[in-house]
């Protein structure tokens, strides 16, 4: 996308300025071991988006609704109208810093509880708190859910979901226990930070993670932003919530296809399409001829 238009050139270029450091060299050459912090993973992934998103724009592509998984409702709001680049990039740059800095390296973890309903997810956490803090992060599809909180409250719910018939428990690679209790500072520090950015209403609706409603509002998706830190991702919810309100078509826009996949998962009937770079970009432009005609 980079080296073939001018519009996704255009977003890096500007990202880099916003931050006043070069994301694009981290996108493009690394080094791995830093662009996995996550202080700089967030804007990395968010100029990503929002290139290739500027590129399907040109090409006509224009969504009814948007929607993120956590860091990607900033993405989202970018596409709504809601925020600039600059102010997005900024802040999910502070976001970032705020959630590593949050919990100290090695208190908390997550794991992903595949086979097992969410609510019997829940009660294992429950279960397991003990005092500790443990509690669902994602709810990502009926058959997957995140789990977040102290490292041995994880470790003791991951084994109560064993006992209740998971099919897999999968500790996750991540530096910071996201989107539990323990995220409350990071909170904190970043609703300061919000309360200086200017939200425009949006232009698209935004169903949001938090609660998955639909939002138009400037002023309400930051404070949702808030409430996002801490809550879990209601990703089920969300993509039905879509469904629902007429939607059958869903582009994910940015690195990988994950997305793609749990929307598969919650609405196998919905026509899912990712975009990362070109052939997913011509492949999308095919689609779109073969459905005109």
């Amino acid at each position: 996308m980079h080296d073939a238009f001018a519009s996704a050139r255009r977003v890096f270029a500007d990202a880099d300025e916003a931050l006043g450091f070069a994301v694009s060299e981290l996108c493009f050459n690394g080094p791995d071991d830093a662009l996995k912090l996550t202080m700089n993973t967030q804007p990395a992934i968010l100029t990503v988006s929002v290139a290739t998103l500027r590129v399907l724009e040109e090409r006509g592509v224009r969504p009814d609704f948007v929607a993120g998984h956590s860091l990607g409702e900033y993405s989202a709001l970018v596409a709504a109208g809601a925020l600039t680049l600059a102010d997005a990039v900024r802040t999910v740059r502070k976001r970032g810093i705020f959630m590593q800095e949050a919990v100290p390296v090695g208190r908390g973890a997550m794991a992903a509880v595949l086979g097992l309903d969410a609510s019997l997810v829940e009660a294992a956490c429950l279960e397991a708190a003990e005092g500790g803090t443990v509690s669902p992060a994602n709810f990502n599809a009926p058959d997957q859910t995140v789990i977040a909180g102290d490292a041995a409250a994880v470790g003791r719910a991951s084994e109560a979901a064993r006992r209740m018939g998971a099919k897999r428990v999968l500790p996750l690679p991540v530096s910071a226990p996201f989107h539990c209790g323990l995220m409350a500072p990071a909170r904190d520090r970043l609703a300061a930070e919000l309360e200086r950015v200017r939200f425009e209403d949006l232009r698209i609706p935004l169903v949001n993670n938090a609660e998955a409603e639909a939002m138009t509002e400037g002023a309400a998706v930051r404070e949702s932003l808030v409430r996002q830190v801490c809550a879990p991702v209601r990703w089920v919810e969300c993509v039905r919530r879509l469904v629902e309100s007429g939607v059958d078509t869903f582009v994910e826009v940015g690195p990988g296809r994950v997305l793609s996949g749990l929307v598969r998962k919650i609405a196998p009937q919905a026509c899912t399409l990712n975009v990362d770079g070109m052939r997913s970009l011509e492949a999308l432009a095919s689609t779109r001829a073969d459905a005109t005609m």
